[in-house]
């Protein structure tokens, strides 16, 4: 085979690399396979080992790029595999990822080398970016050898407790190779599962589900506590989760609740002298069902998913409506299941298959959608057959006549295979509505004329059918099919009017023998089904007709004697034994004709789908119509509702550790409310059938709250002070988070001791110490600005509020950025941006700047100025600021300007809460006699405030930001900017941060917050090299990360 010289374009490295599995050199046929791989060339990866073994991290992540890139075109580079465990320990996290992708995909396959990095693993499990913890945990359950199992479960139990949802997500994943494995772990799996089942991040539920569909299926009490929570968690969980959880609850649902099918049906039937009393006992029983409401819990939090652009997800809800729903209510799945017939053949196939089962059972439902079964030119000839299924069960008398219509197009179709699905579909009509029949077979006589072969032989397979329920009245019809003999050639068509002339002989007395006698001549070329059926017409009419046939039939018996097939023979010798009486023939042959002319029953047309009710809709076992392996069989519905209690969530007694400090207790609204359920009771559900989903609302407000708290809670842990009042803080704060749920108490006694006591100065430290040791308080008591002139009125500035500890926001933002101190600007030449241009403002001219001063209205504002000038002929009165956009954005306006001169300019302040978004302030600049809409746009550079920092609290700070919070480019700087002076000078033009002192030449440090949230900014621009520069931003900032990245890159390449 010749070389394989497919052509690659790396991403970074050499435009000579070799890739793997390209050869240089040709080889002979029998050299290798498709691309190569068990080529002899030795060093056709020579030059991506050199690079992984170089000292720079840079190569070493361009010959990853391509390693990856070669992997994902199905490419073997398990050959590098050595090269590229050695880079497992690298410091340097990009590579570190890569290097973690590539050995998930291989550590199965060197199982050997791997295990030499176990140790490396380890360590990495306790690295503080999530994403490596998570890699290290998938590369080691990627390791099939069966002496680290017990590393791999410490592994997951402890990743199971991680802080980081995505790792407790990918600690789930484990779970199911660990089971694989070694089973024999099931049960210690099972308390990781039990454990992680509780876990309240939407992340972890669908993986943790799966891995319990994996390990322990059957066991349904691990799902009983957790049962609300997973219905009201399920909107918010990633698709295939839902799916996964859907598929589980529904299996669930069929063991706990009573079947909802038992509901009162008036088409009920009842024998016409049953007595009075017997009917309403029945009655009452049919009436008292009542749904249980976690039974409707479910069906209520899965229906806004029909509207889910997942096909699998729609699939999957409307499988658990199809099982569980009451049946007037199942009609809701229609919909959706018609919009996905819009999508790619693979999913109409699915779909189609779903519809064609449930038409069968409920016409009614999917009647009214007809047209959208209509077969399409473009469809395939699996989808037409689907599609032509569906229409067949949904056909009635009332749309008859339209669906045959219908049919008579498709006969016609070029799609051979399809127009005899479409015969079989109309003798299907026939069948089941005998307004039709005549008109059916009348049609399909017609097409015995037609040119195809095989439109005539499905016609007459059809034909036979239909005859078998009515063969008095038509005779006719036989006796034109035999007319029509010598011209059909396919044997199953031929072999069907054989069976006709010899059930129906005594119809046709003179046209069956001219067709035995036409058989016996060809009998020896025809196929083994025309044989069969022609022994069989010989042996009916010698029954029937011996006269005539009697030679014909002895010369028939004796061809089949001798032919080649035995089933042929046998039933030759069969027929001759039971028919031609001889000595040997015993009793049997006294009932030949009753054996032989036995009236027979008219055959029954069915939907090939008729039974695949038996299997789940929406499962693999459904589609190929056979039990795969894995498939769980729905059990049947409970005869009693087994104990709903166990769904119950029991309520821990909060612990009042911090009540006396607050006065005497007692509950108030707030305890009332924070006391509520985080999941739906029974009793709240019933109340609220007719108020929609409020009690899903209260459950997401609850669980606010309790984010709210455990954000406080987070931020307390994660300050690193070593005084004993921090460490009493710390263990109280995780007792007192318990009891979030407490009522605030009232401050009387409070007040009274704080007027006993003397104001004393404390330092900054002494009041975070302060502010943290309140921080665990329930969320809505430190909501206001009474509560924390109460617990400290002279040791927190009210400025401070307690806002900035991360109560407002689900992600804390680091408590060390309160005690940030904002620096002055650095110099730099201010810029001014047109506002209003003087021929738009007729004569009022405005621009605007942001001088980079804290604002002194409102810290979290952006300080603005304003120069207008007065360019016309006359006085302008009363410049102010009209209406403003987006609704409800804070601004401080400046005063009315009463009178503005001609040719006199007037700077104005502004303050701006731009909330961390470079979104435009737009308003209204308004004159007596005019308004002008006007907007300023923020560069996100100057949407931050320069902060005091040490190199090594700058450091602490960015150890705390990594990962998905850190933003990094390479770029190639100009050469005036590669040198302290004019790094500093370019970044503070570019953004309003401080300047951090550094140790090193090559790496300069800037840092600052943002205005709005405090959030802290870091950016690190490190030389590498005489023109290339790293760029590192690391914020909690997703979206203004990148923007900043934008912004550097372009101002340190420019000159």
């Amino acid at each position: 085979m010749s070389t394989n010289n497919l052509s690659y374009n790396d991403q970074g490295g050499s435009d000579s690399a070799v890739e793997v599995g390209q050869e240089t050199t040709p080889t002979s046929s029998n050299a290798g396979a498709g691309f190569g791989l068990f080529s002899t060339n030795f060093k056709k990866n020579d030059d991506l080992k050199e690079m992984l073994e170089s000292n720079k991290d840079s190569l070493k992540l361009d010959a990853m790029k391509r390693i990856i890139a070669l992997i994902a075109k199905g490419k073997n580079a398990s050959e590098l595999f050595p090269a590229v465990v050695k880079n497992v320990a690298s410091k340097n996290i990009e590579l570190k990822k890569l290097v973690y992708v590539y050995l998930v995909r291989y550590a199965e396959e060197q199982q050997d080398l791997a295990l030499l990095s176990i140790s490396t693993f380890q360590r990495a499990l306790k690295d503080p970016n999530q994403l490596i913890r998570a890699s290290a945990l998938r590369v080691l359950s990627s390791i099939r050898v069966p002496i680290i199992v017990p590393i791999m479960m410490l592994a997951i139990k402890e990743a199971a407790s991680d802080m980081s949802p995505y790792v407790r997500k990918t600690s789930a994943h484990a779970i199911q190779k660990l089971y694989s494995l070694d089973p024999d772990q099931k049960e210690h799996l099972i308390e990781v599962i039990d454990k992680l089942l509780k876990d309240k991040s939407t992340l972890v539920a669908g993986s943790v589900v799966m891995a319990f569909e994996e390990v322990c299926p059957d066991r349904i009490d691990l799902i009983h506590k957790n049962y609300r929570k997973l219905c009201n968690l399920l909107v918010d969980v990633e698709e295939w989760g839902q799916v996964v959880i859907i598929s589980m609850l529904t299996r669930y649902a069929r063991t706990q609740f009573t079947s909802p099918w038992k509901e009162f049906d008036e088409n009920s039937e009842t024998a016409f002298y049953e007595s009075d009393e017997k009917k309403t006992k029945n009655g009452d029983e049919n009436k008292s069902y009542v749904m249980d409401p976690d039974h409707r819990l479910l069906l209520r939090n899965t229906k806004p998913l029909l509207q889910s652009r997942n096909t699998a997800v729609v699939v999957s809800v409307a499988q658990l409506y199809w099982h569980l729903a009451p049946k007037h209510e199942v009609g809701v799945i229609t919909k959706s299941l018609v919009r996905l017939l819009r999508s790619h053949r693979e999913v109409q196939y699915v779909v189609l298959q779903n519809i064609a089962t449930m038409s069968i059972q409920r016409k009614g439902m999917f009647e009214p959608y007809m047209k959208s079964f209509y077969v399409r030119s473009t469809d395939a000839t699996h989808i037409k057959s689907l599609k032509l299924e569906i229409l067949t069960s949904l056909a009635n008398e009332a749309n008859i006549s339209t669906i045959l219509r219908e049919f008579q197009t498709y006969v016609k179709s070029q799609d051979k295979q399809f127009a005899a699905g479409t015969i079989q579909a109309i003798g299907r009509c026939a069948t089941n509505i005998s307004e039709v029949t005549d008109t059916c077979l009348q049609g399909l006589v017609l097409l015995l004329s037609n040119r195809d072969e095989t439109v005539v032989a499905e016609s007459v397979v059809v034909i036979k059918k239909l005859l078998q329920t009515q063969p008095t009245q038509h005779s006719d019809i036989i006796k034109h099919m035999a007319k029509l003999f010598d011209n059909i050639a396919v044997p199953m068509a031929r072999a069907s009017i054989l069976w006709l002339m010899g059930e129906y002989c005594e119809r046709v007395p003179q046209i069956a023998p001219d067709v035995l006698r036409k058989m016996a001549k060809s009998f020896t070329s025809e196929e083994d089904i025309v044989k069969l059926q022609t022994v069989n017409l010989a042996a009916k009419l010698y029954l029937t007709n011996s006269k005539q046939t009697k030679l014909l039939t002895q010369y028939i018996l004796n061809l089949g004697k001798y032919d080649q097939n035995y089933d042929i023979r046998d039933r030759t010798r069969f027929i001759r034994q039971l028919i031609v009486p001889n000595e040997k023939s015993g009793a049997l042959g006294k009932y030949a004709r009753r054996i032989l002319l036995a009236p027979k029953p008219a055959p029954v047309l069915e939907s090939t789908y008729k039974d695949r009710d038996r299997y789940q809709l929406g499962t693999l076992s459904h589609t190929i119509n056979t039990k795969a392996s894995g498939y769980l069989e729905l059990s049947d519905w409970p005869a009693v509702a087994p104990d709903q209690s166990v769904r119950n969530v029991e309520v821990i007694e909060p612990v009042k550790e911090w009540a006396p400090s607050l006065g005497k207790t007692g509950k108030s609204k707030l305890s009332k409310s924070s006391d509520d359920k985080f999941y739906s009771d029974s009793g709240e559900e019933e109340k609220e059938k007719g108020s929609g989903s409020s009690s899903s609302d209260d459950s997401s407000s609850s669980s606010e709250g309790l984010c709210l708290s455990m954000c406080c809670l987070q931020c307390q842990s994660s300050s690193e002070a070593e005084s004993d009042e921090e460490k009493s803080s710390s263990q109280s704060s995780e007792e007192s988070d318990k009891s979030s749920s407490q009522s605030e108490k009232s401050s009387s006694e409070s007040d009274s001791e704080q007027k006993t006591k003397k104001p004393q100065k404390k330092t900054v430290k002494d009041r975070y110490h302060t502010i943290m040791k309140y921080s665990t308080l329930p969320v809505l008591y430190l909501w206001s600005r009474r509560a924390v002139t109460r617990f400290c009125p002279e040791e927190v500035p009210v400025s401070l509020s307690l806002f900035s500890l991360c109560i407002l926001t689900p992600c804390p933002l680091s408590c060390a950025a309160l005690l940030l101190q904002v620096s002055g600007p650095a110099f730099v030449p201010e810029k001014s941006h047109d506002l209003l241009h003087r021929m738009t403002g007729k004569g009022l001219s405005a621009q605007y700047q942001f001088p980079r001063q804290p604002c002194l209205y409102q810290p979290t504002m952006v300080s603005v100025q304003i120069s207008l000038t007065n360019t016309s002929d006359h006085p302008l009165e009363q410049i102010h600021i009209g209406d403003r956009s987006p609704t409800g954005l804070n601004m401080h306006c400046f005063n009315t300007i009463e009178c503005l001169l001609p040719e006199a300019s007037v700077t104005v302040s502004l303050g701006v809460d731009f909330n961390d978004s470079t979104q435009a302030a737009n308003f209204q600049l308004c004159t007596k006699e005019d308004q002008f809409s006007v907007s300023i746009q923020p560069a996100v550079g100057e949407l931050f405030l320069p902060v005091t920092m040490t190199e090594q609290d700058f450091h602490k700070e960015q150890g705390k930001l990594l990962g998905m919070n850190e933003s990094s480019a390479t770029i190639t700087m100009a050469a005036e900017n590669t040198i302290s002076q004019p790094i500093s000078r370019q970044v503070a033009t570019v953004a309003n941060l401080g300047v951090v002192p550094s140790g090193q030449d090559n790496i300069h440090r800037f840092a600052g917050k943002t205005a709005s949230s405090g959030a802290v900014v870091l950016v690190t621009v490190e030389l590498r090299g005489e023109s290339t520069a790293l760029i590192t931003i690391n914020t909690e900032k997703s979206v203004m990360g990148p923007m900043l990245l934008r912004d550097l890159k372009r101002a340190l390449a420019q000159a």
